[in-house]
């Protein structure tokens, strides 16, 4: 009874934070209408080819260079083809590119950081260069290199997003840890004998998620927009896959006969972006003691 009791002991805690931070993060207005946004997409994502009125790759020769109208929401393009179909379809590519590039680097970023920052000396000292020499290059040019090894596709372009964030991981991950691994319960931990992997696991990690959880939000948008400029490149997605970098640089060389073909896929990923990072620094705030406070305060007056 008094093992059953004392384990859900620190339930009670981690579950009342976990409810303060939500009332924080839905007491942002802002933030409300960036977490609509992305449900939205998520359900593009989820249900896009069901909920577009036309096939992405239906060609109608003459209907091509519609302009927008009830017909088409967002017109045609050269080929005839919907476009509003196609970004519509196309929000499923770039969610899905931004998951699996952030799962990719969030993992091998995590692991990295709470070694480094956990054992110090040489092995920190090794972690740390091998970070610091790939986050020396510019992200976007990181890329295209490991594209230039790997081939063009959808499939290294997040092997190769993945591995431009991951120091971004590793270093906060490994200062939170620095910062962590010397408290009155973790020393203790380890007095009684517990094991590295079990003080990482239980004592550790929980203590550093907060700012990894907001740079996790952050990251998916600098994912969706560094898959947007490798597809614009032809480094990503291959036709006649839709994406909205791809169809950006369709619509380059018809932004006077055809605005609306480069506009819409652009705006797409404005509004994406911008709900990441509407969402991000809302979560931001609300992990924040002092900020959470202030909100909290706010509410209440």
């Amino acid at each position: 009874m008094s093992d059953q009791a004392s384990s859900q002991a620190p339930e009670a805690p981690a579950a009342e934070q976990r409810f303060q931070t939500l009332r924080a993060v839905l007491a942002n207005r802002l933030a409300v209408v960036g977490l609509l946004v992305l449900a939205a997409l998520v359900v593009a994502a989820l249900f896009g080819p069901q909920l577009a009125p036309y096939g992405i790759n239906a060609i109608e020769v003459e209907d091509r260079f519609q302009s927008p109208s009830l017909d088409h929401l967002f017109g045609t393009d050269e080929l005839g083809r919907d476009v509003f179909s196609r970004v519509l379809v196309a929000a499923r590519v770039s969610l899905q590119v931004g998951a699996i590039a952030v799962g990719i680097s969030l993992v091998a970023g995590v692991t990295l950081g709470l070694v480094a920052g956990f054992y110090g000396g040489r092995i920190d000292d090794v972690v740390m260069r091998v970070m610091d020499m790939l986050f020396a290059f510019p992200a976007i040019l990181l890329a295209i290199a490991i594209l230039a090894v790997l081939g063009p596709g959808l499939t290294n372009a997040m092997i190769a997003i993945g591995i431009v964030y991951t120091p971004i991981f590793a270093r906060i991950c490994r200062a939170s840890v620095l910062s962590v691994r010397e408290e009155v319960f973790v020393r203790a931990a380890r007095s009684i004998g517990a094991s590295d992997f079990r003080l990482l696991r239980l004592h550790i990690l929980p203590n550093v998620l907060a700012p990894i959880i907001v740079q996790t939000s952050l990251s998916l948008a600098f994912a969706i927009l560094s898959e947007a400029a490798l597809s614009f490149l032809g480094l990503g997605v291959q036709p006649p896959q839709p994406s909205w970098g791809r169809m950006l640089f369709d619509g380059r060389g018809f932004i006077e006969q055809a605005w609306w073909m480069g506009v819409f896929p652009g705006l797409a990923i404005f509004v994406t972006v911008l709900a990441f990072n509407i969402v991000g620094d809302a979560m931001r705030d609300a992990l924040d003691p002092k900020q959470r406070s202030v909100i909290e305060s706010r509410g209440q007056s």
